[in-house]
């Protein structure tokens, strides 16, 4: 088969859909929807737009939950296709069609719930929500004047993971388990799920443990050395770097 060269506009493969909760200066919470994400061990990256009322709130509090819709959530996460919790509305956004809207969790009709390590509300309807902190900031086309400034990438670092019981691994206590678990895609712009498994992977028969990251113990040591609120709840904690 030969390639053909061709200049596409957008370069969106295929990426999970994620759902970012943070908290505004007023206290509300924000919930905005990425496709640009990965995971290494208990680290995300994230890349936001840096006019995003999601950067302005990761700037002051260092803290969110990264949320991850199954394929099931399409239209909630739909449903927040092209608003913004920024107001006045950035004049890019303006020109794509956004508006403004306060609240995103009435507005995709989903559930806030608390959270055990970070001020940002989970998501009741995501089957993963992973309560995490900012750990770096890495501006994106930094070689470019014209570019550099507009998308920023957060490192954050993982400190709690909540699954629902059904994706996880039967006769395990910390696994997921692949067949069961049905990642919301979006690419080139689409809404895609996934398909059956198509065959053995060779890196599958390396035990899980032996990925392990530091950082799982890490965040355990943080969160055993907290005090508790009176209502029993771990009070969240806005690092300083």
């Amino acid at each position: 088969m030969t390639h053909v060269e061709i200049e596409p506009n957008i370069l969106y493969f295929g990426t999970p859909v994620v759902l970012v909760s943070t908290v505004g200066v007023d206290g509300n919470p924000n919930l905005a929807p990425i496709s640009s994400a990965f995971w290494l061990g208990w680290r995300g990256m994230i890349g936001v737009g840096a006019s995003s009322q999601t950067v302005r709130n990761l700037r002051r509090t260092g803290e969110c939950v990264l949320n991850l819709p199954s394929a099931h959530q399409a239209d909630a996460v739909d449903r927040l296709a092209r608003t913004t919790g920024t107001t006045p509305v950035p004049e890019s956004k303006l020109r794509r069609g956004y508006r403004y809207e306060p609240d995103k969790f009435a507005v995709a009709g989903l559930t806030p719930v608390p959270s055990s390590s970070v001020a940002p509300p989970r998501v009741a309807e995501c089957p993963v929500a992973m309560e995490t902190v900012v750990e770096a900031i890495h501006p994106i086309a930094a070689d470019d004047e014209d570019l550099c400034g507009n998308i920023l990438c957060f490192e954050v670092r993982v400190r709690k993971v909540h699954v629902h019981p059904e994706i996880r691994l039967p006769g395990t206590t910390d696994r997921i388990d692949p067949d069961r678990w049905r990642p919301l895609i979006m690419s080139f712009q689409e809404f895609y799920g996934l398909g059956g498994k198509l065959r053995r992977s060779e890196l599958a028969q390396i035990p899980e443990h032996l990925y392990r990251s530091p950082d799982v113990d890490r965040a355990r040591r943080e969160l055993d050395v907290r005090p508790a609120e009176p209502d029993g709840r771990t009070p969240s904690m806005t690092p300083t770097a």
